[in-house]
């Protein structure tokens, strides 16, 4: 499969007063043409984080440390700013998770739709109005043309949060990256939006970048995961395979997590709490909560090794078995 995104040891630091904060390190993953990938992991395992490096949207004090993102075969790290404005929000664009804070308040929400369409495409505003009315049905809100006419604090946080999905759709980009886009959203609302994700894909062959908490969310609309823990991928692997036969200790914990309406086992929460970024443990940072764990974990930071066919695992137990 051609790959759209080709990301490679990615490093990301933040230099505060109180240290270094060691974000993402050395993450690896790529997306294919037409594939839908999702992110999982923990809050503050390095997601978000990630995708803003992807984006160039890295603030200060943070610094992208070290690594490449190919996009379409460019090195979109070294590019300059300006190259940027063309490639950002045109053919890669980010739907965030707290759109009360990425929207303008002071603008209304047709204005910011329309705007978005005109600078990329150079269309008439007319024209970009109707495809924003048009994609806000779509989301399932009926009152498009008054929705509109509004201010983002009108509108309640769900419907906020469509008009960020819209807004990131508005010019059909080669890569979507959506950072929580279920987040306040009702059981109906979220089928609508996957089905729209999906046909989006399936009408232009975009990429789609799915950052989530909810592993339902992946099972239903991706084609491979991707597991992040403390700034580094625990295991990628297809969609089917990852549910099937989860290989890392960590993801194992995260599926047995999830509540079943057809069972009646308990739950069983990871114990716990993922790691401070600024005081990262020494060797696999899960070794403190793994059930699993040996000495060398403690000591030595594992690579990611191919387990099976497109499933890599970062742990010690199957670099021993596949080397041993």
């Amino acid at each position: 499969m051609e790959h759209i995104l080709d990301v490679r040891g990615l490093e990301v630091r933040f230099f505060t007063y109180f240290g270094v904060v060691h974000a993402v390190n050395g993450v690896s993953y790529q997306i294919g043409a037409g594939e839908t990938v999702g992110v999982v992991g923990e809050s503050g395992s390095g997601k978000s984080v990630s995708a803003m490096a992807v984006m160039g949207l890295v603030e200060q004090p943070g610094y992208v440390t070290a690594g490449t993102v190919y996009f379409q075969g460019t090195d979109l790290l070294t590019l300059p700013e300006r190259e940027w404005d063309k490639i950002r929000g045109n053919d890669i664009t980010m739907c965030f998770q707290n759109p009360m804070r990425a929207l303008n308040p002071l603008m209304r929400i047709g204005r910011q739709l329309t705007r978005v369409y005109v600078t990329h495409t150079h269309a008439r505003a007319a024209k970009g109005r109707r495809r924003a009315v048009e994609l806000l049905r779509e989301v399932n809100i009926a009152d498009a043309e008054r929705v509109m006419d509004r201010y983002p604090h009108q509108l309640s946080g769900g419907m906020c949060q469509r008009v960020m999905t819209v807004m990131a759709l508005m010019c059909e980009p080669r890569l979507l990256i959506l950072d929580e886009p279920t987040t306040g959203l009702d059981v109906t609302v979220q089928k609508q939006l996957l089905h729209l994700l999906r046909a989006l894909r399936d009408r232009t062959t975009a990429s789609q970048m799915l950052i989530t908490h909810d592993l339902g969310v992946v099972a239903n609309i991706c084609d491979s995961v991707v597991v992040m823990y403390a700034g580094r991928v625990m295991e990628q692997a297809p969609v089917e395979r990852l549910f099937s036969e989860p290989k890392h200790p960590y993801t194992r914990a995260l599926l047995q997590a999830i509540p079943r309406v057809e069972s009646r086992t308990m739950l069983r929460p990871i114990p716990g709490d993922v790691p401070e970024a600024l005081s990262l443990p020494p060797g696999c940072s899960f070794h403190p909560r793994c059930t699993s764990r040996m000495d060398k974990c403690v000591r030595f930071t594992p690579n990611l090794v191919m387990v099976a066919d497109q499933q890599q695992v970062a742990c010690h137990f199957y670099a021993e078995e596949k080397h041993g």
